[in-house]
């Protein structure tokens, strides 16, 4: 199978709010937007070499509890502190964990958890000199 794009699809149970929360709480921009009639019924943001598409039509359920998002970012604290500061629900501090990498997770308004990534520099993820 040659995969050329791949996204994340998410139906959140209230659309205006979680697009606004991604957008401007997480900070995420916006690839496209699409649908009918001048109203938006989704849209699909940059996520890194991927993408996260909202689309209305509200799930009455919360996501599934094994999903979540792995977001790599250039400095964890500083994202851990900004979201902090807007009221995200910050499920872990960031912390440098047994793997190497730092880490911070955090929840969207529906509870999908978010993984906020710090690789640092020498770590097999960036470099590996073997």
């Amino acid at each position: 199978m040659e995969v050329l794009s791949s996204r994340i699809l998410l139906r959140p149970s209230d659309f205006a709010a979680a697009m606004a929360w991604y957008r401007d709480v997480l900070g995420l921009r916006i690839y496209r937007e699409y649908g009918v009639g001048g109203q938006v019924t989704g849209v699909v943001f940059f996520l890194g070499g991927g993408f996260l598409e909202l689309v209305s039509g509200g799930s009455p359920v919360a996501a599934a509890g094994g999903a979540a998002l792995w977001l790599q970012v250039p400095e964890v604290d500083v994202e851990h502190a900004r979201l902090a500061a807007a009221g995200v629900e910050v499920l872990s501090p960031p912390v440098d964990e047994p793997w190497g990498l730092r880490e911070c997770w955090v929840a969207d308004p529906d509870g999908v958890r978010i993984a906020l990534i710090e690789v640092p520099d020498a770590h097999p993820l960036r470099r590996r000199l073997d």
